[in-house]
Order: C-alpha cells, then sequence, then structure tokens
C-alpha cells in the first residue's frame, strides 16, 4: 500500500464526509428525534431510559444515544456531533472492507473498491445521518466479515475471528434490535450450507462466544424491562415484528423499490454488479451446451464470491418482503456490492489501457452526485428547520419558562435551543388514541404509558387558555397554519416569524418586546 493511496483513501473521502457533516440542519423527523434523545441522555445522565421530549422512547436500543452523550459530554451538542457518531461507524464499515478486500483479493481491488464505496451515497450520505441504519449495518458486516474469516481459517474453525463475529453481533443487537442478529446469521447460515461448511459450525467457540454476547448484548434490555415493565414486549413485538409483518406502518413501497435504492446509493458502481451478473448467468447458460475456460486473471475463491452474492440477496429479499420499506435498510449489502464491483473492475477494465482514466472520471462523477445530493437536501430540510425560532427562544427565554408545542412537534426545537425543560405538546390526545396512525403522536403517547409523571407533557388542547394566560410560557406552532388566525391568537403576542414555525408570547407577560436584533435575528412578521 503506497503512502499516496494511504493519503487520499484514508484521509480525503472521510474528511470531505465530516465536511458535509457540518453543513446541512437536523433532518426531519428522523435527525432531530435520534439528535435530540442522545442529548437528552447527556443532559439528564439518565443513561437506562432513552427518552424524546423527558418520555421514554423504546422504538430502538440505546448504543446510538449512549456514543452521542458520550461524544456530547467532550464536544458538546451539536448536529455535527451527533453525526460523528455515525460517521465513525461508516469509516469503520469501510476500513474492515479495504481489509477483507485486501485479503480476498489483493491490493488493486481493495483500493478500487476502497474507491467506490467512499465515494458513493452509502457512504458520503448515510455515513453522516442521525439514525440507526449505518451503525447496524456496521456491525452486520463486521459479524459477517469475521465469521466468514474464522470458517475460511486454513486449520479449522478460527476462535478469535468467531468470538469478534460473537461481539460485533451484540453491539448490532444494541444497535438496532433482533435483525443484528438475525441477518446476519440468515446470511452465515445460507452460505456455510451453500459452501458446504456446515459441520465447522460445531467447532465454533459456543460457550465463549454466547458469554460475549450475553455480557454485552443483554444488560440493558433485562434492567430496562425491570424499569419499565412490558418495554421488550412494545419494542420486539410491535416495532421489529409487527413492522414486519403488518400492513398499516407507514412508508409502503412495491417490491421492487430496493433495485432503485440499491442504484441510488451505491451510483454508479453497481450497474458493474448488474454487468457482472449478466454475464455470469450468460456464461452460465452457455456452459449447459459447451464446457468454457475461465480466462478470469483474478484468483479469487469460489466461496468468497458466493458469501457477497449471498450477502447481496437475503438481505434485500428479506427487505423486500414487509410492506414498509426505507431506503436505508439498504446499507448493509454496500459493501459486498463494492467487492463485487471492484472485481468486476479487475477482470474486465484493469487491463486496458484507458481503464484508469475511466475510473477517475467515474470517481468524480459519484462524489459530485453525492455533494449535489447533500446540497438539495440541505434546502429542503431548512424550510422545515425549527433552527431560526430556536435560536430566538434560546435567547429570549429563561431556563425556568415554560415551552408549548402546538398543532405539530418541532423535533429539532429542543436540540436547537437547548432546552432543559421538555415541551408541552397541546393535542386531543384522548381523540389521538383512537385515530393516530404511525406518527409523533403515536410515539409520544405510548411512550408515555410507561412514565406517567412524564406523561405531564401531554397537555390537552383545552388547557390552551391557561397557558396563554401564564406570563412564563411561549407557544411554538407552525407557520400559516392554525394558531396565525386571528380567533386563536387572543392572549398571544407574536415574538418572531421564522421559516416554518412562528414563536408567540403570553401576552400577560410583562416586559417589553424582546430585541430580536440582540438574538442576532430581523423580525420576519408580515
Amino acid at each position: 500500500m503506497t503512502f499516496r493511496w494511504r493519503t487520499w483513501a484514508v484521509l480525503l473521502l472521510p474528511a470531505l464526509l465530516l465536511v458535509l457533516a457540518t453543513l446541512r440542519p437536523l433532518a426531519l423527523p428522523d435527525e432531530g428525534r435520534y439528535a435530540e434523545v442522545g442529548r437528552w441522555m447527556w443532559m439528564t445522565g439518565d443513561w437506562l431510559t432513552p427518552r424524546l421530549d423527558g418520555i421514554p422512547f423504546f422504538h430502538k436500543p440505546p448504543l446510538l444515544y449512549w456514543l452521542e452523550a458520550a461524544a456530547m459530554s467532550v464536544l458538546g451538542a451539536t448536529p455535527w456531533v451527533a453525526r460523528a457518531v455515525v460517521a465513525a461507524h461508516a469509516c469503520l464499515m469501510w476500513v474492515l472492507m479495504v481489509l477483507c478486500a485486501r485479503h480476498i483479493a489483493g491490493e488493486d481491488v481493495a483500493r478500487r473498491s476502497a474507491w467506490m464505496l467512499a465515494s458513493s451515497l452509502a457512504f458520503l450520505i448515510g455515513g453522516q445521518y442521525v439514525n440507526h441504519d449505518m451503525m447496524v449495518a456496521t456491525w452486520m458486516s463486521v459479524a459477517i466479515w469475521c465469521f466468514a474469516r474464522a470458517f475460511m481459517h486454513s486449520e479449522g474453525v478460527h476462535a478469535g475471528w468467531a468470538r469478534a463475529g460473537f461481539v460485533a453481533c451484540a453491539l448490532g443487537v444494541l444497535s438496532k434490535g433482533l435483525i443484528g442478529l438475525l441477518l446476519p446469521g440468515l446470511v452465515l447460515f445460507v452460505w456455510v450450507l451453500w459452501t458446504n461448511q456446515w459441520r465447522k459450525i460445531l467447532a465454533l467457540p459456543w460457550v465463549s462466544g454466547l458469554l460475549l454476547f450475553v455480557l454485552i448484548a443483554v444488560p440493558w434490555f433485562v434492567l430496562a424491562e425491570r424499569e419499565h415493565p412490558g418495554m421488550l414486549a412494545y419494542m420486539f413485538g410491535k416495532h421489529q415484528f409487527g413492522r414486519y409483518t403488518a400492513t398499516t406502518f407507514n412508508n409502503a413501497r412495491p417490491w421492487w423499490f430496493y433495485g432503485v435504492a440499491v442504484a441510488l446509493l451505491m451510483f454508479p458502481w453497481v450497474f458493474l454488479v448488474w454487468i457482472d451478473a449478466v454475464q455470469s448467468l450468460w456464461r452460465r447458460c452457455v456452459g449447459l451446451f459447451r464446457v468454457t475456460k475461465d480466462e478470469s486473471p483474478i484468483d479469487v475463491h469460489a466461496a468468497w464470491l458466493a458469501l457477497c452474492w449471498i450477502w447481496v440477496l437475503a438481505i434485500l429479499i428479506f427487505f423486500s418482503i414487509p410492506n414498509s420499506k426505507l431506503i436505508g435498510y439498504a446499507l448493509p449489502v454496500m459493501p459486498p456490492l463494492a467487492l463485487l464491483a471492484a472485481l468486476w473492475w479487475e477482470r474486465r477494465m484493469a487491463p486496458l489501457v484507458w481503464a484508469r482514466r475511466v475510473f477517475v472520471s467515474l470517481v468524480s462523477l459519484a462524489v459530485i452526485t453525492a455533494c449535489a445530493a447533500n446540497w438539495v437536501a440541505t434546502g429542503y430540510t431548512w424550510q422545515h428547520s425549527s433552527a431560526d425560532v430556536a435560536k430566538v427562544l434560546r435567547c429570549v427565554m429563561r431556563p425556568t419558562d415554560t415551552v408549548v408545542a402546538v398543532e405539530e412537534y418541532p423535533y429539532d426545537l429542543p436540540f436547537y435551543a437547548q432546552l432543559s425543560r421538555p415541551l408541552l405538546v397541546l393535542q386531543d390526545w384522548e381523540g389521538l388514541r383512537q385515530t393516530a396512525g404511525d406518527n409523533w403522536r403515536r410515539e409520544l403517547f405510548e411512550g408515555a404509558d410507561f412514565d406517567a409523571q412524564a406523561a405531564q407533557s401531554l397537555v390537552p388542547l383545552s388547557h390552551l387558555d391557561t397557558l396563554k394566560a401564564d406570563p412564563h410560557a411561549w407557544l411554538v406552532a407552525p407557520r400559516n397554519t392554525g394558531m396565525p388566525k386571528a380567533q386563536e391568537r387572543a392572549g398571544l403576542s407574536l415574538v418572531y416569524e421564522g421559516r416554518a414555525w412562528t414563536l408567540y408570547r403570553s401576552a400577560a407577560a410583562s416586559g417589553t418586546t424582546p430585541d430580536l436584533k440582540a438574538c442576532g435575528e430581523k423580525p420576519k412578521i408580515d
């Protein structure tokens, strides 16, 4: 590995990833939600119960929040710090893939697969988006690679690699639940059967491996269930098995959705894999009638190729079955796709004199595409952000003041305003229990069922007049909807009108109108 390649591949693209992570406001709802849960954990010191607006939030296990809280305790609560946790996992996935590619196919393939993965949308965008998808994809990838290395050891099963695989599965479970164990197990089970290595399963260090898994993955679930009875049924029953089997959750997509998702995430490299698949299928069909000699200059063991293809197909098929589909679910297949694309390039393109120029052009195209996507996302996200209102609110309010959200829940406002108390959220909560779909309203009142005291932040609409009379109350509502209506503004004073949200103050408040110039903002009141 040359110094030049080390410098460019190890420093340049991860550096670009971290730069892109500074440009966007928090995307809603996911980034606002998950960054705020981590901030709240850091602020309160409650490392057991993830909370959103002070309300228990048990949709996902806590590893992301633990790491965010730890990072914020050192670097402060900023969007970049929250994203740096995800970016670190993306870089770990990338480094591991490079090491494995070098072990499997040599330096040239490792170098190209590194550029392919690191220049993709999956890495440059997915690697700095605050949610659980990149984390679980990383630990799933680590688990699969480690177990595969254990099985492919020349002298039976390598116990050290296998134990590392058990640890990775445990961290995958703490990242996003059962899929952190189920999907690596599915990929590896099919692979060991396909490659006739099933007898080696008995040689795995089951006792020490399972002990490591239990010590890492199980304690939090036990403690959280003891503190909040019913948490396990809620997390695994409703938000894992329920989402997989039900048809009532959001994000319904057709069966071919992940074909498009993969094409976007690994543009343009995925097309090389598709070409390879078509060529391989054609050769197999021709081989039914005549014997052909494989002229591939790359000596790659068939078992490793089988692992990559099984890895891609098993995970995509698994996630294509449920009605609810999200693009982030395809992230675990990015490492094998990058390796398959690099192998095809080495066989078909590398010998050509102009191949290097084409490769550089494709890398440039991929990076430009990712940067353009980040720019478009930045503009769109700013239009829905409450960051401007939060800036004003942080400037003018006192720590003991009450902040009330009406009609909608501004996921990012507590984070940007650095609130130390939960928002009061006004809704018809009793009615919503019968009608609310899979949205923020349900995640709040279902979480409140685990903590009666925290549930006090969910306030009925009938209390609006009482809050208007509170001299220490600030109300936040979506711009140009609901609250701006004259009949609803009685008892309120308009303070600031932002891009997407509007800030009101109780008319009962004493004192002068807040000086927005002192807060670094100009009035945007029409």
